[in-house]
């Protein structure tokens, strides 16, 4: 699974650098496989949702080609762009505090806390906390590189931590929730590995429409196709306002060869058994260092491919070193928030709604489909049905059979 994983991102990361020149690049994206592993698959065999995905992927780039989903995309307002990008980076900081083991989620009330039991009591969270600082405190001075060294120096830290007190994984059969969140920071056995690809094309396209049913089948590609859609819209608008890179209508350059390589990685994830490969927010940690081109892709595609026939190597650097990156770039990416017009309540409360709903239901497509619905309403309400683009309210009507999809699925079921 890991070296399929790495050959795709790599092949299509390259990908995006040539076609798109744009530094944007892409691998299994997290909230398609969540929505793969807990819905789609439990109702069919693994190569019959990897068929699913090959025909999203197939759709979405029709789409493009069409100028479908470029139209679309251009015409989301400029300023719930904008708030797009605030909300991933809020939600990125979030993913930055809780793959450290600084935010945990609680059974009762309240739902987060900070640590384990309203404390910070573990080796993990205080290598964690030095190495935020640290990189923050580099950003604050300039340093070019700062995040890269930031995240190298943290690695060393705890490398040095774990030699002392052998904190250990967290979990495992003794159940430690004191360690570390996902890597252990020690050396491993052996630096390269032969890469098994023997996952590759393992996929039946036919087969969820003969085990699920056609009606399943289809709502599960609706499902998949807008989470992919509007993802990576999110990711790209993020990405490029980060960069600066966006025009006065908050789009970037070479959109439609964005959207397109994008597309090809959705249905080449699917045939190599990966799960759909899209553009990912991370992304904005290169951007953050300079990455204004393609160039920054075929340094990051040559990596993943390298890593193919490296993978023991990655397992050097723990969560609590790499998610300082996460918490910095959320911080970089709030920023924007100073350009929407808070005093105009018709943009103000669709992109107050695109914020908070991206971290707080850990989710893109929930934050835009929040926004892009209120967004039309409000509009109706002022009597400005005009102001709305036609191809918002088809959006709009999209998002609100995604939002039901659940009571959808269990009529259909």
């Amino acid at each position: 699974m890991a070296a399929a994983t790495a050959l795709v991102a790599g092949v299509m990361t390259i990908l995006m650098g040539v076609v798109a020149r744009f530094p944007l690049a892409l691998a299994a994206g997290l909230g398609v496989n969540a929505l793969v592993a807990y819905e789609i698959a439990p109702e069919m065999t693994w190569a019959d949702a990897m068929g699913l995905v090959v025909i999203e992927g197939v759709l979405i780039a029709i789409l493009v080609l069409t100028g479908l989903r470029t139209a679309v995309f251009r015409s989301v307002p400029t300023q719930l762009k904008t708030a797009i990008g605030v909300g991933i980076g809020l939600f990125l900081a979030l993913i930055g505090f809780a793959d450290a083991g600084f935010v945990k989620g609680n059974a009762g009330s309240p739902p987060l806390g900070l640590g384990i039991g309203g404390v910070l009591v573990t080796w993990p969270s205080l290598v964690f906390v030095v190495g935020l600082l640290a990189t923050l405190l580099l950003i604050v001075r300039k340093v070019k590189g700062a995040i890269l060294i930031g995240i190298l120096g943290t690695t060393v830290l705890a490398f040095v931590v774990e030699a002392i007190a052998d904190v250990g994984p967290a979990g495992g059969p003794e159940g430690n929730p004191h360690g570390w969140s996902l890597n252990v920071p020690e050396w491993p056995s052996s630096w390269d590995a032969t890469p098994d690809l023997s996952l590759l094309g393992n996929f039946n396209v036919l087969g969820a429409w003969q085990t699920a049913g056609p009606l399943v089948a289809l709502m599960f590609v609706f499902t998949l196709m807008l989470t992919d859609f509007f993802d990576t819209m999110g990711t790209m608008v993020a990405v490029g306002q980060e960069g600066g890179m966006l025009d006065e209508k908050g789009t970037p350059p070479r959109t439609r060869e964005i959207l397109l390589v994008d597309s090809v990685a959705a249905a080449a994830g699917g045939a190599a058994s990966v799960s759909s490969n899209t553009s990912y927010i991370e992304s904005a940690a290169g951007v953050a260092e300079g990455a204004r081109t393609g160039v920054a892709n075929l340094v990051t595609g040559v990596l993943f491919l390298v890593a193919v026939f490296l993978a023991p190597l990655v397992e050097i650097v723990p969560f609590e070193a790499a998610s300082a990156a996460l918490v910095i770039v959320g911080f970089l990416m709030l920023t924007a928030v100073r350009t929407i017009d808070w005093t105009d309540y018709e943009i103000a409360i669709p992109a107050f709604l695109t914020i908070v709903l991206m971290p707080f239901t850990y989710s893109i497509s929930n934050g835009i489909g929040a926004g892009v619905i209120t967004y039309v309403l409000v509009k109706l309400v002022k009597g400005k049905a005009r102001e709305v683009h036609p191809l918002l309210y088809a959006v709009a009507v999209l998002f609100v059979l995604y939002f039901l999809r659940g009571p959808i699925e269990t009529l259909i079921f």
